[in-house]
């Protein structure tokens, strides 16, 4: 009996690319219009070999949400001032608006079908549960160093923060001038400005 013939493992790069494929379809196409044969033929490999290494369309979203992210969290600052880690986020965030619109596309694409989809919901849910901790972190620190005053609503500000962008990116089609508008008002309110 012959024995079953396992394609190799892809390398990162190849894995990266049925990533980028997919984040590029949703940008283009929304969610409902994800084709995992149309993502394996962008990245010139057959659907069967996609599914070998994302057996299932949620594995293939959930590194696509991960992707997502690492843009988000590239506008973080891990040192300097707090308030100036703040500030660079909200400036990073106007940049990505300016710079990669589709990154809002595919979040929004991601938010609407979290509501429908269990399991991109916990996905999700976890993505903004983090975005979420991690700004109401700053701004703890922000108030805790004087360099915000206080007293503040922690939470409730956090989730306005988080709230707002996603908001604004559940609008189609995305306008990075009113993303830019959001970011400049969250900015004002909480101080930073």
């Amino acid at each position: 009996m012959p024995e079953e013939k396992i394609p190799p493992p892809l390398a990162p790069d190849r894995r990266q690319a049925l990533v980028a494929a997919a984040y590029r379809q949703i940008a283009d196409v929304g969610f409902e219009g994800l084709r995992t044969r149309e993502v394996a033929a962008a990245v010139g490999i057959n659907v069967a070999t996609l599914h070998y290494y994302f057996p299932t369309k949620e594995i293939l979203i959930r590194d696509v949400l991960k992707h997502a992210m690492e843009r988000f969290r590239s506008t973080m600052r891990v040192t300097g001032p707090t308030i100036e880690q703040l500030r660079s986020h909200f400036a990073g965030i106007r940049r990505l608006a300016r710079e990669e619109p589709e990154l809002f596309a595919v979040m929004g694409e991601l938010a609407l079908r979290s509501t429908r989809d269990p399991s991109i919901r916990g996905l999700y849910q976890a993505t903004t549960t983090t975005w979420r901790a991690t700004v109401r972190g700053l701004l703890a620190r922000a108030v805790a160093d004087g360099s915000l005053s206080g007293p503040r609503n922690l939470d409730a500000q956090a989730s306005l923060v988080v709230a707002s962008l996603m908001g604004a990116c559940m609008v189609p089609p995305i306008q990075p001038e009113r993303l830019r508008e959001t970011v400049a008002e969250l900015e004002r309110t909480l101080g930073l400005r």
